[in-house]
């Protein structure tokens, strides 16, 4: 039976020192992302037999890996893919005409200040109040799971946690529910700060690898099923950063595993509604099996407005809200107010996000074929982002070429969560389209400065947020 690495590997053919050329091709397969940090290797036996290779050339070739820190060799325990440890520091302030792709964001949605307006006259019958909302307001909470019943998932207003955005919510699901010093899978690459976030709770990361066209379906099933990891991170629609769409038959296979070996589901629906031409529209995830949803206002009406949900089983909402007054007393309710104004034209909203969305995606394509003609477009149905193969390891390289022309632009490596995917970039289609024009005119700058081999005056890239 053909190993996943021997699988990865394909039709690979030595064209120098055999063991050297099976060394690179194993380091660039971690760090594209296809073999995960920790990953076991074949023994040396079986991979020389799959390979049709002497083992002593294999053998050689992971002396090669481990001499490098790209491998771990533990008697009795094999051979397990590693990265050489590196520690980025904090980003220093931002100063001058800088163009920031860090955040993905759509702005302000139009009746933003209208919403506000009105939402004061629902605010004034609260003031009487203790105005503490540990749970949310129940007309928001209503509103919210009236929305999942409209997407096929039945939802009570009980199930539902309203908090002060997605992150926040994620802590508390983690407070509530995470176990210190069990494993959690996380999707390689996902959102930067979700890992952060689990890793401050005690967690050790399992990477599974997603791309543009989906799932390894079978690494993630098999990591849950022979890991037993306490909780599993996934964004499932409009994947961030690869925008993929996790199909209903995996959703189910995946729920169905996870409740086989009591792996809590967290799945983030920050995206779920960023369509722009799918084609086809899945059921939330909780409607295959039990799953903790998050969900944020953030990404269809403004990102200023803090307001985020949970929607969970009841039991689980009764062990987070016991957790809660620990982190906080609530959700600002003059910000749940707007929220309801919102909710009550939500489809105005969703259609004006995906607009922008639908534009900005065309001025990214536009300046690729542009400015970075041998960099191809991947197909974006929808979400936040293109996920873009730069066809070599030069991401990190490529961000610091953009630094030094005032272009803020987050490395493959910072959606990893073992500093691997330096072939990859994520560019936001949120922008307005003359800014893209701008960026993308600077990133190609940087392309061509790279190629040409041009020094950075940037030593090394800073640990900033990436929303």
């Amino acid at each position: 039976m053909a190993s996943r690495l021997g699988t990865q590997l394909g039709e690979w053919q030595a064209t120098g020192g055999v063991a050297q050329a099976l060394a690179d091709r194993i380091r660039m397969l971690l760090l594209d992302g296809r073999i995960t940090v920790g990953e076991r290797l074949p023994s040396e036996r079986a991979l020389a037999a799959e390979l049709g290779r002497s083992r002593a050339t294999v053998a050689r070739a992971y002396e090669l890996l481990e001499a490098a820190g790209y491998a771990e060799r533990v008697h009795g325990s094999g051979t397990r893919a590693a990265l050489p440890a590196q520690r980025l520091p904090r980003a220093a302030a931002v100063d001058g005409d800088v163009i920031d792709l860090t955040i993905a964001s759509v702005g302000s949605a139009p009746g933003m200040h209208a919403a506000t307006v009105r939402a004061l006259d629902r605010l004034a019958p609260l003031l009487g109040t203790p105005g503490y909302s540990l749970q949310g307001l129940p007309e928001l909470r209503e509103r919210i799971a009236a929305r999942y019943r409209e997407r096929g998932l039945p939802t009570d207003p009980e199930q539902i946690i309203v908090t002060s955005g997605a992150m926040h919510a994620l802590s508390i699901v983690l407070a509530a529910l995470g176990e210190r010093g069990r494993p959690a899978v996380v999707e390689q690459p996902t959102f930067a700060h979700a890992m952060e976030a689990l890793r401050r709770t005690g967690h050790r990361l399992l990477p599974t690898p997603v791309t543009p066209e989906g799932w390894d379906s079978a690494h993630l099933v098999d990591t849950i099923r022979q890991q037993w990891p306490a909780l599993a991170y996934l964004v499932a629609d409009f994947h961030n950063p690869t925008g993929a769409t996790m199909p209903e038959l995996e959703r189910a296979r995946v729920a169905a595993v996870a409740r086989s070996v009591g792996t809590v589901l967290i799945v983030d629906e920050t995206c779920a509604e960023l369509d722009i031409d799918r084609g086809w529209t899945p059921r939330p995830f909780a409607a295959h099996g039990s799953a903790v949803l998050i969900g944020s206002m953030s990404k269809i009406a403004w990102g200023g407005l803090r307001i985020g949900w949970i929607r969970a089983s009841r039991e689980h909402v009764d062990r987070m809200l016991s957790v809660r007054p620990s982190l906080d007393l609530g959700t600002a309710v003059l910000e749940q107010c707007i929220a309801i104004e919102l909710h009550d034209d939500m489809e105005g909203l969703l259609a004006h996000a995906r607009r922008r969305l639908r534009i900005g995606r065309a001025a990214v394509a536009d300046g690729l074929a542009t400015h970075l003609p041998e960099v191809a477009m991947p197909d974006v149905p929808g979400g936040l982002a293109a996920w873009v193969d730069l066809g070599g390891p030069w991401s990190t390289s490529l961000s610091l070429a953009a630094r030094d022309r005032g272009l803020l632009l987050p490395p493959g490596p910072r959606f990893s969560a073992s500093g691997v995917l330096d072939r990859y970039a994520r560019i936001p289609i949120t922008w307005e389209p003359e800014l893209t024009a701008a960026a993308m005119a600077r990133l190609g700058a940087a392309w061509r400065a790279l190629h040409a081999g041009e020094r950075s005056r940037h030593e090394r890239l800073h640990d900033a947020a990436v929303v």
